[in-house]
């Protein structure tokens, strides 16, 4: 199980007014632990005013730059991410998670295949670390890029994406689209919704010849850029997707039937395996999740977001039934296979079994 560690800031970088660039380094004898796949995430925690809040930022360093680094835009009214931003300086120790997420895909040496991604905003910063992964290990293979920001300014890595299209001339096709300044081009101003696509795909993108499709942003424009992928024929197998955040299910809830005990009691008996060690506690079918039930009896379960994003709570159902009310996370063979995100839990039958370490 997934345990905090410390990391001290090596650099702190000024990317743009809103957003940092933060280079860390792990004790030499974790190094090993954050050992990253392109694409992945850290989970952070720190305490402000006596409340621990935890936060996850996605990676930005190439899986062959020897460098640990995540980018952290400040959001409004965001604690960590503001505190980040104005107060962070080399030196500090912060507490991580090893890396996590599966926003990534398979990478072969032979292979020879066309890549898509789309960003917007910050969500640039997982998508810049499996371009420069994905270039560097597969070298007969080619990326195109649609990057979405509100103006010019507020591009985050610009310098660094426009080195990588100098370095893989031909390989890596990079296309600005700015929402709030005119372009030369039309087709490269305004919003990344359905009829964007769709002119992207009749002039600029050969979508047919796409392998693997990946997005990350803000959750309007990539839900609807996935849509529109589905609907140019890309099957759901090609199309990976990272939230930052979340306000409406994704996959459909999965809803088994409720089942009553005989003597109609409202509580579930759990049995929950965390690090080796099985606790048992009982909690409520209604109005507790099953990570706040195991955060209130003391055991010190993993989770990061709370949202149904980041699969940092995910656990295995072994006896009884949930109703997951939100997966962001999840593919659908894991959820057959009976993987949950506890902290979208709530429990149907009397008794449950329940395991962190599978």
């Amino acid at each position: 199980m997934a345990r905090f560690h410390s990391l001290e800031v090596a650099d702190v970088h000024r990317e743009t007014r809103d957003a940092v660039v933060v280079t860390l380094k792990p004790r030499p004898e974790e190094a090993a632990l954050f050992d990253f796949t392109q694409g992945q995430y850290l989970t952070f925690r720190r305490d402000f005013d006596g409340t621990e809040l935890r936060r996850s930022y996605s990676i930005c360093a190439g899986r062959d730059e020897g460098l640990l680094r995540v980018g952290i835009k400040r959001v409004e009214g965001g604690a960590f991410s503001t505190w980040a931003n104005e107060e962070l300086t080399p030196g500090t120790v912060l507490e991580a998670m090893p890396p996590m997420g599966a926003f990534h895909t398979p990478l072969d040496p032979a292979a020879a295949k066309s890549y898509l991604g789309f960003a917007g905003g910050s969500g640039i910063t997982p998508l810049l670390s499996i371009i420069k992964t994905t270039l560097a290990r597969e070298p007969k293979s080619r990326f195109t890029l649609v990057y979405a920001n509100r103006q010019i300014n507020t591009i985050m890595f610009r310098e660094e994406l426009e080195d990588l299209k100098n370095t893989y001339l031909g390989r890596f096709s990079l296309l600005h689209v700015l929402e709030a300044e005119t372009q030369e081009i039309d087709l490269f101003t305004g919003r990344v919704d359905a009829e964007k696509c769709a002119a992207l795909f009749r002039t600029w993108i050969d979508l047919p010849a796409i392998d693997t499709a990946f997005i990350c942003g803000p959750e309007p424009m990539m839900l609807g850029i996935a849509a529109s992928l589905r609907d140019h024929g890309m099957s759901d197998a090609q199309i990976k997707f990272e939230l930052f955040a979340s306000g409406q299910p994704g996959r459909a809830k999965q809803r088994p039937a409720r089942t009553t005990g005989a003597d109609g009691d409202n509580s579930t008996d759990v049995s929950l395996t965390l690090d080796g060690a099985t606790r048992r506690f009982r909690m409520p079918k209604a109005g507790q999740s099953l990570l706040d039930a195991a955060l209130e009896n003391t055991l010190d379960a993993p989770y990061a977001c709370k949202a149904g994003v980041c699969s940092t709570c995910r656990a295995k159902v072994l006896e009884g039934e949930v109703e997951m009310l939100t997966n962001h996370a999840l593919e659908d063979y894991e959820v057959r296979a009976g993987y949950v995100l506890s902290c979208q839990c709530y429990p149907l039958t009397d008794t449950l079994v329940v395991s962190y370490d599978q």
